[in-house]
């Protein structure tokens, strides 16, 4: 018959960077069903380490493990966490106990994760911890517990699945004498009724209470010496024959909540202040939404007044002279009024603008001139303050008028004195004031809208800028849906008009 755990060369190197540490050293060794087995060995003799690759919590870095038969080495995680739910039971030193559960509670674990039902559970536990005698402490909690009845509890855990093959680390590491002795007489018990136990420790006297001795020096087998057989082999035969398989899953949702729930009271303060910080951080992410969202509404808000459904027509620059830049000269005044006649079109303002020195009295600014037309102020949506707009008398006669911006006023007049009906020089040009726009503040990109003088595009052209070309024309179209089939007409016109077709090319941008 194969050996229930069968090791062949097995090896473990750790790695920490370019460098590595071989902590086992071609370990061979086969134990058998129902054996009282103990590794004994002093700190960095690697016996941990393989108490770790026995009981499947880690993989060795090469060789052969085999378990009733089966080689588990490439077993994936989800099969290796199955084969030890069913096979294996843990005994720590340090118990490992769940602070706020009960005593009862602690033995059910493994059943829980195992998909028994909890009338099942119930019933196991109580049975384990009465055969350990530790009937009269179901309830109480680990810190109620002496270390002797606390280990004693993780030993009816590690059975509460079955436990073929019990893994005990240092068993009596944390007990007194008497009660170490009392956890290793029940260890023997158990290996009595057909458990394998497998024993790690650094006590030459636990040692030798097991029936068999293995000694690991710097990662090697030094001796193996077996004092007697089995115990009881048959008992352990009638162990695999019962071995259930169950489900890796908790047996129902109520189980999950109580859980969660009993550690949550269990440190009361500590949740109030994971709650308190969960609500703190929602309410901070609500509010930069929030921020963020009317952020972005004011943006369109101000994108909106400039006038919806807006394509702003611009030559490409970089088709004319050689891409070398220069004077725009394939917009002029006259294709604002062609522009007017495509269908869905509202208005075609044409706008030229310049950098100018405006004077009153001891003050001089320099803002941005912009020549246009009328219906500037419908097109942009931008009403006048105080005073009156520039009018088609204004733009027939070359009228020297202007209207100023908030903030140009403001600089011009900042006692408040109205600007209306006074005269300010522009590029040393007087030019009189016939109105102020309302304020308008900054625009999508963060320019000032506010910081400009409007004057009539006929008087712009031809007393502050010295040509006769636009720099844009801002078309507003009636139905937004047509917008795409306006651009290509607006395209087509402009090339038909300049004989450019093939050659310009034009920029469109959209607001809408």
């Amino acid at each position: 018959m194969a050996a229930l755990i069968s090791l062949k060369d097995i090896s473990k190197t750790y790695y920490n960077g370019d460098l590595s540490v071989e902590v086992l050293h071609g370990i061979s060794l086969d134990i058998e069903a129902g054996e009282f087995v103990a590794i004994i060995g002093q700190s960095g003799s690697g016996k941990s380490t393989l108490m770790n690759i026995l009981g499947c919590l880690d993989q060795p870095t090469s060789g052969s493990y085999q378990l009733d038969g089966e080689s588990v080495s490439g077993f994936e995680p989800d099969e290796l966490a199955g084969l030890r739910r069913r096979t294996f039971g843990f005994v720590f030193q340090s118990y490992n106990l769940i602070p706020t559960a009960s005593a009862q509670e602690n033995v059910e674990v493994p059943a829980v994760y195992a998909g028994a039902s909890a009338q099942d559970r119930h019933d196991r536990a109580e049975a384990l911890l009465n055969t350990l005698n530790l009937g009269d402490r179901l309830d109480h909690r680990p810190n109620q517990l002496s270390g002797g009845q606390q280990q004693r509890v993780s030993i009816a855990r590690a059975l509460m699945n079955g436990g073929r093959i019990i893994l005990a680390d240092e068993p009596t590491g944390a007990l007194d004498s008497q009660s170490g002795e009392e956890v290793m007489a029940l260890l023997r018990k158990m290996n009595e009724s057909g458990h394998t136990i497998i024993v790690i420790t650094h006590s030459r006297e636990v040692a030798e209470q097991a029936d068999r001795l293995i000694e690991l020096r710097d990662g090697h087998v030094v001796s193996d010496r077996t004092k007697k057989g089995r115990s009881n082999p048959e008992a352990a035969f009638g162990l695999k024959q019962k071995a259930v398989d169950g489900v890796a899953a908790i047996a129902d949702v109520s189980e999950a909540i109580k859980m969660a729930v009993r550690a949550l009271r269990a440190n009361l303060f500590r949740t109030i202040l994971t709650l308190l910080g969960i609500v703190i951080g929602v309410g901070s992410v609500v509010a930069m939404l929030a921020i963020g969202t009317g952020a972005q509404n004011s943006v369109l808000d101000r994108i909106s007044s400039m006038g919806s459904n807006l394509l702003v027509v611009r030559p490409n620059m970089a088709n004319f002279r050689g891409g070398q830049g220069g004077s725009i000269v394939t917009l002029v005044p006259a294709d604002a009024d062609a522009i007017l006649d495509v269908p869905n079109v509202s208005f075609a303002v044409p706008e030229m603008t310049s950098t100018v020195t405006v004077r009153y009295g001891n003050v001089d600014y320099q803002t941005s001139a912009n020549g246009t037309v009328p219906q500037f102020t419908d097109a942009k949506s931008w009403k006048v303050g105080a005073g009156e707009f520039i009018n088609q008398q204004d733009m027939t006669n070359y009228a020297p008028v202007a209207v100023l911006g908030q903030t140009v006023a403001k600089t011009l007049f900042p006692d408040g004195e109205s600007p209306l009906g006074k005269y300010v020089l522009v590029s040393k040009i007087p030019f009189q004031i016939i109105g102020v726009m309302s304020e308008m503040g900054a625009g999508p990109g963060g320019n000032d809208q506010d910081d400009t003088i409007i004057v009539p595009l006929t008087t712009g052209s031809t007393r502050l800028f010295g040509q006769r070309n636009v720099r844009s024309i801002t078309v507003q179209v009636k139905d937004g849906s047509l917008i795409d089939a306006t651009q290509t007409t607006i395209q087509q016109l402009l090339d038909e008009r300049h004989k450019k077709a093939g050659h310009a090319n034009y920029q469109y941008g959209f607001n809408s």
